[in-house]
C-alpha cells in the first residue's frame, strides 16, 4: 500500500490504519480493529501516584519540538522490542502529515537529551495516538498526561489507543466495538480541536494542574 498523504487520513476518516509487519518491510497494510482501544478524556483518569510524580519532575514537556526524532525513537529497537512496525515508508508519510498540520508530538526531556515521547494524528476533534517510547521510568507516561492536558484544554472529544494493553489499564482504557468507534469517530469529525491551544511553556507541574483540574 502506498502511503499517500490524503489517501492516508481519508483512512482515519474511516477509522482505520496502517503498519508494516516489521521495522525493514517494504509494504504497509491496513488495520481494521474488531475491537478498539480507547482513552476517555471527559473525565480523563490520571493515576495519583504518577500526578504526584509529574508535580515533582524537572524533565522539560514540550510539543511539536521534535517530531522526527520521536518517530524515530519509536521506530528502533529497545530492550523487550528488537522489531517494531514503523518502516521507512511510514515515517516519511508522517513526517508529511507533520509538515500539514495533521501530526503532532510530544516530547519529554532531560536537558539536552529526549527521554520520551509519543506521536498522533489529529483529525476534527479526534485524535488518534500511535507510538510512543521512553528511555526514563514513567517519562512516556508524563508525556501521556500532557498529551491529555493538551488534548481536553484544545476541545478534543476522542483519544484513540488502537489497542487496550494492560498498560494502559492504569489510564482506565475501554475496549470499544468497531460499530461503537466509528460512532464516537463520526461526531468528533464534526467538531474542530485545537492541539495549540493550550501554552507552549509549561512544567510538568502545571501540565498535572492542568490534567486534574479537567478531569
Amino acid at each position: 500500500m502506498a502511503l499517500d498523504v490524503e489517501a492516508l487520513l481519508s483512512c482515519y476518516r474511516r477509522g482505520v490504519f496502517p503498519m508494516a509487519q516489521a521495522r525493514h518491510a517494504e509494504e504497509t497494510f491496513l488495520v481494521d480493529p474488531p475491537w478498539r482501544g480507547i482513552l476517555p478524556l471527559h473525565p480523563f483518569h490520571a493515576p495519583r501516584r504518577l500526578v504526584r510524580s509529574m508535580r515533582a519532575s524537572d524533565l522539560r514537556i514540550s510539543h511539536n519540538e521534535a517530531f522526527g526524532a520521536v518517530i524515530s525513537s519509536c521506530a528502533a529497537p529497545a530492550p523487550g522490542r528488537e522489531d517494531t512496525w514503523i518502516n521507512a515508508q511510514i515515517q516519511h508519510s508522517y513526517q508529511q502529515l507533520h509538515a500539514l498540520g495533521h501530526a503532532h508530538s510530544v516530547e519529554c526531556w532531560r536537558g539536552d537529551q529526549l527521554v520520551a515521547g509519543l506521536y498522533g494524528v489529529a483529525l476534527g476533534a479526534a485524535f488518534f495516538g500511535e507510538s510512543m517510547f521512553t528511555r526514563e521510568v514513567n517519562a512516556s507516561k508524563m508525556a501521556l498526561l500532557a498529551l491529555a492536558a493538551r488534548l481536553r484544554f484544545g476541545g478534543f472529544q476522542l483519544l484513540d489507543a488502537q489497542f487496550w494493553t494492560a498498560h494502559l489499564a492504569q489510564f482506565q482504557a475501554l475496549e470499544i466495538s468497531r460499530a461503537a468507534f466509528r460512532a464516537k469517530l463520526k461526531q468528533a469529525l464534526l467538531l474542530e480541536g485545537d492541539f495549540t491551544r493550550l501554552p507552549r511553556h509549561l512544567t510538568p507541574a502545571q501540565l498535572a494542574q492542568e490534567i486534574t483540574q479537567t478531569s
